[in-house]
């Protein structure tokens, strides 16, 4: 059985699978509109919320810090993410590397993963969204009813019909085209920079040295206990990461590490590019640089401009320009976040429905779901149904609490994809890589190992959910794809001989 568990797939015939015209996605991406959805979709709620909560909880003004350790583990991940993209230019992300490197069942297991951090990550954001169009609403004057704001009615039923539209909105956008999204995605960008840039160049004017000190607040450890509210780091080894302090660093590190999620969604779509091996090294790596550049500077603003103890946890940026008595700065930050957020939901859709496309053509899932629209040669019906089902999940359900299910998957992605470097380069040493992952072994175990670590401090009862999840993916797979996958069916053995199966060749 473990030979079948762990079959992999030959990166030769991952690149055929492309070629088939029912099956395979317009090349029509560059550099520059990659670089635009990994910027377009890691500038979203993180930026715009969490840099409160962390300052005032966590690290002081030395949140600035820990934007830069949460980027130096996503760096590390990303040159290993480079790697992988330009050798195995396939829809499908972590799924697909892993497919060629670890094997079908690891393969599964991060595909499951995936879908659940971008289906999540999609509906959360859209949530988020539908409180700023609601907040801005309701200061033209314009109120929603109870039952469609998302908040429970009279009767007790409530459903947030501005998230769930946007959701659907979007889900039309990325059936016409991914060009289509990608223009779309470049004149929301535009705002969303733009608004960070004034935040960075305005407040800069109201800096006041004094709200700086200290910039590393005295150390304050927290109690260990039995919560599973707790990180899982608390229930291993007694002791809980400390608030503030050089431990409160990496503690807002694990937090404001959700602040970077999306940068490997462009990875998915590397199989719509017009030349992978130069211009997905250069759009991962490149929007995880502005990003974080921009992080670095919103975060020693703003905790310039108001003392890290005044900063408010559900809107910092703005609040801190009403705070100085600008009020104005603070309506366009708020018009920015809801502009902003769009991208953020439409590039992690496309992620998702790209995932679940590579894996419907693998035979993992259905290969219905694998056909390509026949004029717009997008994967139209993955789209469609993840599409309405998040709008629905967006729609009935308030997924604050789930939020951190996005963190965990992402990191588990890192450590998968990490390890696939090392294995990729023993076992396939021919592969031609125009991008190639400096120091390896040492940069991929050092990813693995950062990754680690940020998992460790995520809630316990995070690592509960996500283990639920992965045991409901098991199941799927045993009683489904194990079974259907064209490996399988003899399409293609480990070594890459093609040979006919049991059946004759029939599907």
């Amino acid at each position: 059985m473990s030979s079948t568990l762990f079959r992999t797939k030959r990166v030769e015939q991952s690149i055929l699978d492309t070629e088939e015209p029912e099956h395979a996605l317009k090349k029509s991406l560059s550099a520059l509109d990659l670089t635009v959805f990994g910027v377009g979709v890691i500038i979203g709620t993180g930026i715009f919320v969490l840099t409160g909560t962390v300052a005032k909880n966590n690290a002081g003004p030395a949140v600035a810090l820990a934007f830069v350790v949460a980027g130096v583990v996503c760096a590390l991940a990303a040159l290993c993410y480079a790697e992988f993209a330009s050798t195995v230019p396939v829809a499908g992300s972590a799924y697909t590397f892993s497919y060629a490197s670890l094997g079908e069942l690891p393969a599964w297991i991060i595909g499951w993963d995936l879908v659940l951090e971008f289906a999540l990550g999609t509906a959360v954001v859209a949530v988020g969204w539908s409180g700023y169009i609601a907040s801005l609403l309701d200061n033209a004057g314009w109120h929603l009813p109870e039952a469609l704001s998302g908040r429970d009615g009279a009767d007790g039923f409530g459903f947030d019909i501005l998230a769930a539209a946007l959701v659907l909105v979007l889900t039309g956008i990325l059936v016409l085209g991914t060009k289509l999204s990608a223009r779309v995605t470049s004149i929301v960008v535009a705002i969303k920079v733009t608004v960070v840039l004034v935040v960075i160049i305005a407040g800069a004017f109201f800096i006041k040295g004094d709200n700086y000190d200290p910039f590393i607040p005295k150390s304050q450890p927290v109690e260990a206990g039995g919560d599973l509210q707790a990180p899982l780091i608390q229930l291993m080894f007694g002791w809980a990461p400390s608030n503030f302090g050089v431990m409160g660093i990496f503690t807002a590190a694990s937090v404001v590490f959700f602040a970077f999620i999306g940068f490997d969604v462009v990875a998915t779509a590397a199989e719509e590019t017009r030349n992978p091996q130069r211009d997905m090294p250069r759009g991962i790596l490149g929007s995880l640089l502005i990003c974080t550049t921009l992080y670095v500077a919103v975060s020693i603003v703003v905790t310039g401009m108001q003392k890290y103890t005044d900063l408010s946890v559900t809107a910092p940026l703005a609040d801190a320009f009403k705070a100085i008595g600008h009020p104005w700065y603070a309506g366009f930050i708020s018009f920015g976040a809801a502009v902003g957020l769009t991208t953020v939901c439409m590039i992690l859709l496309l992620g998702q429905t790209r995932v679940f496309f590579a894996m419907s053509r693998d035979g993992l899932l259905p290969r219905f779901f694998s056909h390509v629209h026949p004029r717009f040669k997008t994967p139209h019906r993955p789209t469609i149904l993840l599409g309405v089902i998040i709008a629905i999940v967006a729609g009935f359900t308030p997924l604050s609490e789930l939020a951190e299910l996005v963190n965990i998957g992402t990191l588990f992605a890192f450590v998968v994809v990490a390890i696939g470097v090392i294995i990729l380069r023993r076992t396939r040493p021919d592969l031609h890589r125009s991008f190639r992952t400096p120091w390896v072994p040492f940069l991929p175990v050092l990813s693995v190992l950062a990754s680690l670590w940020l998992m460790l401090n995520l809630p316990a009862e995070t690592w509960l959910r996500f283990a639920i999840w992965m045991v409901l993916g098991f199941v799927v797979y045993f009683l489904y794809g194990r079974s259907h996958s064209r490996l399988a069916k003899g399409e293609e053995t480990t070594v890459g001989q093609v040979v006919k199966p049991p059946n004759g060749g029939a599907e």
